[in-house]
């Protein structure tokens, strides 16, 4: 072990954990989890470096949007173009926003033409539960996922009847609202959420000055339905959808100019569970997501990028005496509709999964393989294989290795000619290979977990000058090593958390450290309940990072911000809530040239019965 690794074992007993995962998971490790192996799980059964988020902890965060919640959790860092609703960019353990794929509800969601989900049409107000899969998970999920899985999965209640709604208003013009149904009674299961959110925003440039000098609004209203029937133990039918509009101003080329983003994004599912035998249940599955972006210069359509994906798919889940095991196939189908003229408009992806878990005494073995077939670029086969030991009691440790890779985007390969810029028919996928060590403590009140990953990524796609034109090439290659310290406990009646990680994430040809990454990143919250108040403090720390434009390297500062959150119970049902971010108004910035919000407060007002 180096002196740098020695220096991050020392830290292992400051390290906390995830400040949005309540305290009680820690008396409650049989929580079920389902996107990492696509299998119901226990936490503690599960192999990967995994993150669970419930509804009852969004609301006690006090976080406003998803990519806030998001960039809370450890391994994840954050980057944004501006005001709410601007373009945002999730890395995981230092890949690129390319490399973490979105699903809702078991539906891709996401841009074709970009590569990117769009995070901020996603409401907080929506989410009943969140599970992160940090590291590459193709051999789960296919193209995408090199970086890690994010699984949204949207309201719904196991109540006869529920019904909740809250409201409130903050700095910056922000105002939201939402309601909620759902329930479940007599074989039948239900859910229905209304949400709007509007905010004027801030400038988000104001130190460019071919900028425009406004404020950049954002608004988004969006609706959720699920429901389903239960037609026998084993047997269940379940249509769900979402649907978001958005509309988000900001700044681009032009002092003058007035450009905005117009989005709808949606998804909708179809999913037949049966129990065809003891031991073998059969899931059908067919859904379609879009993702459409019209941007407008001076209120007149400037371009238009729409993405439109259909899945099929058939999973059996089969279990006995040597284990679970999982055989699936799926189809995904991509059409794109866009102002430029793409030479290939249409895509499909066929693919095949084994998978297999099983447990004896203290050992556990996990394994899969997957091979997809792209109607684009032929063939790729990943695959991964993960064993646990549970030392004691308390102790469990696991070692893996695996294979990911992403497919490349309609804009890497058939961008049309703009100015400069052109796709490249030629580019191949990007390929990973992913190594990692976790260990992990538990007790009633305390959990600790330490996770080594080494991830070598090879034919980074980037966009390099190629005579008179700029195009997409496998040029590039990376190296992201690093160490995730967790822990979370109870102390009386305070739950407190914090994480540490340290990256290491370099261009292996440059020689340099990737642009936007920063070396070491941290957080810390308390919190307590005390008769009718709740209330939680986090501070979250970020090192230093570099841009790298054309005239050399920018150094964008580290920075810390504080967050408070605070709930008052009126009645069981009734309750006041408050939040402030960044309570110390501290500048800071996540991308180079644009601003990011000072201190901002929201109130508001929640019903929701207990």
């Amino acid at each position: 072990m180096n002196q740098r690794h020695t220096r991050l074992a020392l830290l292992l007993p400051l390290a906390f954990a995830n400040p949005l995962q309540a305290a009680e998971q820690l008396a409650s490790l049989d929580t079920m989890v389902v996107t990492a192996t696509r299998q119901p799980l226990r936490v503690n059964e599960v192999l990967s470096d995994i993150s669970v988020i419930e509804r009852s902890e969004i609301e006690t965060a006090g976080h406003s949007s998803l990519e806030q919640i998001l960039a809370a959790q450890p391994g994840i860092q954050l980057v944004t173009n501006g005001s709410w609703g601007a373009n945002s960019l999730l890395l995981i353990r230092g890949t690129s926003a390319k490399h973490v794929l979105l699903l809702v509800d078991g539906m891709r969601v996401g841009s074709a033409t970009s590569g990117e989900p769009t995070w901020s049409r996603l409401p907080v107000a929506q989410i009943e539960r969140i599970e992160i899969i940090r590291g590459p998970a193709s051999a789960m999920y296919g193209s995408d996922a090199i970086g890690g899985v994010i699984q949204v999965f949207t309201r719904h209640s196991d109540k006869p009847l529920h019904f909740s709604a809250e409201a409130g208003a903050g700095n910056y013009g922000m105002r939201s609202g939402s309601v909620h149904l759902s329930g479940r009674q007599a074989g039948w299961h239900y859910g229905a959420t209304v949400s709007h959110e509007t905010t004027d925003g801030f400038d988000s440039r104001p130190w460019t000055a071919t900028a425009n000098r406004d404020k950049d609004g954002f608004r988004n209203l969006a609706s959720a339905a699920r429901l389903g029937y239960t037609f026998a133990p084993g047997h269940e039918v379940t249509l769900s959808a979402l649907y978001a509009e958005g509309r988000s101003r900001y700044d681009g080329s032009g002092a003058t100019v007035d450009w905005v983003n117009q989005t709808r994004n949606g998804n909708a599912s179809l999913v037949v569970k049966n129990r065809l035998a003891a031991a073998w249940n059969s899931t059908l599955t067919i859904g379609r997501s879009i993702d459409h972006s019209k941007i407008l210069r001076n209120d007149v359509r400037n371009s238009e990028f729409n993405t439109e994906q259909k899945l099929y798919g058939w999973q059996n889940d089969l279990s006995g005496e040597l284990g679970n095991f999982l055989i699936g196939f799926e189809r995904n189908e991509q059409a794109i509709a866009s102002t430029g003229n793409y030479a290939r408009r249409n895509r499909h992806n066929d693919s095949v999964q084994l998978g297999w878990n099983r447990g004896f005494g203290a050992h556990r073995l996990q394994a899969s393989v997957r091979h997809d077939d792209d109607s684009l670029f032929g063939d790729k086969t990943t695959g991964s294989l993960a064993y646990g030991y549970r030392l004691s009691s308390n102790w469990r440790a696991s070692a893996s290795v695996g294979t990911a890779f992403k497919a490349p985007t309609f804009n890497e390969l058939y961008y049309p000619v703009t100015g400069t810029y052109v796709g490249n028919p030629a580019v191949k996928p990007e390929s990973a290979l992913n190594r990692e060590l976790t260990l992990h403590y538990e007790t009633g009140q305390h959990s600790v977990s330490a996770t080594w990953y080494l991830n070598r990524v090879e034919d980074l796609i980037a966009w390099t000058r190629v005579g008179p034109l700029n195009m997409p090439t496998n040029i590039d290659s990376a190296r992201l090593e690093g160490v995730t310290l967790t822990w979370q406990g109870k102390f009386g009646s305070f739950d407190v958390g914090s994480s540490y990680d340290w990256l290491d994430a370099s261009d292996r040809n440059a020689d340099r450290q990737l642009a936007r990454r920063a070396r070491h990143s941290a957080t810390a919250s308390i919190g307590q309940t005390l008769g009718q108040w709740d209330w939680r403090a986090e501070v979250q720390g970020s090192g230093k990072r570099y841009e790298y434009p054309t005239a050399g390297r920018v150094t964008l500062a580290g920075y810390a911000l504080t967050n408070l959150y605070a709930n008052y119970r009126l009645t069981p049902d009734w309750s006041l809530f408050a939040r402030v971010n960044n309570l110390f108004d501290r500048d800071y910035v996540l991308a180079d040239t644009y601003a990011t919000p000072g201190r901002n407060a929201f109130v508001g007002i929640r019903y929701s019965p207990r």
